[in-house]
């Protein structure tokens, strides 16, 4: 019968999950096809259950590699009580409690534990060296959110009284003891920790890196915000190195204050971007309408000119082709008979012999009506 599990990827952090599987060691335990195969894994290598090397290799740790390991295997409950009672090296059995911390159900979580509640065996759970018993180390799984440098999933309120209930029965600490690192993260003895890889990796993935204060400020990343702002007059006024240094002193609530404050800063970059590209559309919509009026005013103009130019040249071609037609013609010869009778009424027929005379008269009367002109005119005409 296997443990019912989530899903993988809610387990663990997301940072924490995705350098574990681009991480070159956990690809190599892809060879691995049995339960056995990864328990001798863990005795040969594993010497300490924290989830970050140490050192300057800041990468996922070999326990939580094969502990993902585990969890691609789905473990059932005969292998669980194997990975519990195993004789041969402590590691293996720490192990097998955080399965059981990350991926059983949280009810079923004191049924699992009691019986190693009181368990004597010593080994160091973290990279320090610090020795502590498997029964304290079990203790603080249970009582505790966070996990060295990363965070355990949530155990219900009424899980929690009842196992803080069953701890009280028998007598034990019901307070978290730090041998798993604090219960709270940005502690003092953690704040020395040298600055990691996993800030760059966090901002990337998008979610707060799982390191302390030191690390928030010397990280290259996060030496590229603005700074926070101060809630005292006489603050603002000491030196930045000061301020740093008393971040970390922070109580909860002005830590929360602070994170407030930038979570409101962030929003408002948020809407101020918003309303700028709103504007941008809104921009760029009335210069497409105002093109595309244009285009719709020279489209109509220039077919206007064309069916007038078309109108024109029709005309012109009726007007040759009638000017040829037989109708055309015999108009206008009769227009010009009819001008010249008007004329040779007017002024007489010159061209014939018969009326000469009277053509001589009109000449003389003519120039008689020539003379007259002259005459009214004055004698400055003559």
């Amino acid at each position: 019968m296997e443990i019912p599990i989530k899903p993988i990827d809610q387990l663990l952090e997301r940072v924490l999950c995705m350098n574990i599987l681009s991480s070159d060691y956990f690809k190599e335990l892809y060879r691995f096809k049995t339960y056995h195969e990864v328990i001798d894994e863990i005795y040969n290598q594993v010497d300490h259950v924290e989830p970050w090397m140490t050192g300057n290799c800041r990468g996922p740790s070999t326990a939580f590699c094969l502990l993902y390991k585990f969890f691609t295997m789905k473990l059932t409950v005969k292998q669980m009580h194997g990975l519990l009672k195993h004789p041969d090296s402590p590691y293996i059995r720490a192990v097998g409690f955080l399965y059981l911390r990350y991926a059983a159900d949280p009810k079923t979580l004191w049924g699992w534990f009691e019986p190693y509640i009181k368990d004597d065996e010593e080994f160091s759970p973290g990279s320090n060296g610090r020795t502590t018993t498997m029964g304290v180390y079990v203790r603080d799984l249970l009582l505790g959110q966070y996990y060295f440098d990363t965070l355990f999933p949530r155990i219900p309120v009424p899980v929690m009284r009842a196992i803080t209930a069953n701890l009280e029965k028998l007598k034990l600490p019901t307070k978290h003891c730090g041998v798993t690192g604090e219960s709270t993260r940005g502690s003092d003895d953690m704040a020395r920790r040298p600055p990691s890889v996993k800030a760059a990796l966090s901002v990337s993935f998008g979610q707060r890196a799982p390191h302390r204060a030191s690390t928030r400020d010397s990280s290259p990343v996060r030496r590229t915000l603005p700074p926070l702002p101060s809630y005292d007059d006489s603050s603002s006024r000491r030196s930045p190195a000061r301020n740093r240094s008393q971040s970390r002193d922070l109580p909860d609530r002005d830590r929360d204050y602070r994170d407030r404050d930038i979570d409101r800063d962030r929003e408002r970059n948020r809407d101020r971007d918003r309303e700028r590209d709103r504007y941008r559309r809104n921009e760029y919509d009335r210069r497409s309408r105002e093109s595309s009026r244009r285009e719709y005013h020279r489209e109509s103009s220039s077919r206007r000119s064309r069916s007038r130019s078309r109108e024109r040249s029709e005309s012109s071609n009726q007007v040759r082709r009638g000017a040829g037609s037989p109708e055309v013609r015999e108009k206008d010869r009769k227009s010009v008979s009819s001008n010249l009778a008007k004329l040779k009424d007017m002024y007489g027929d010159l061209s014939s012999d018969k009326g000469g005379e009277v053509g001589s008269g009109r000449v003389a009367g003519r120039d008689s009506g020539a003379e007259e002109v002259i005459r009214l005119g004055g004698s400055s005409w003559r």
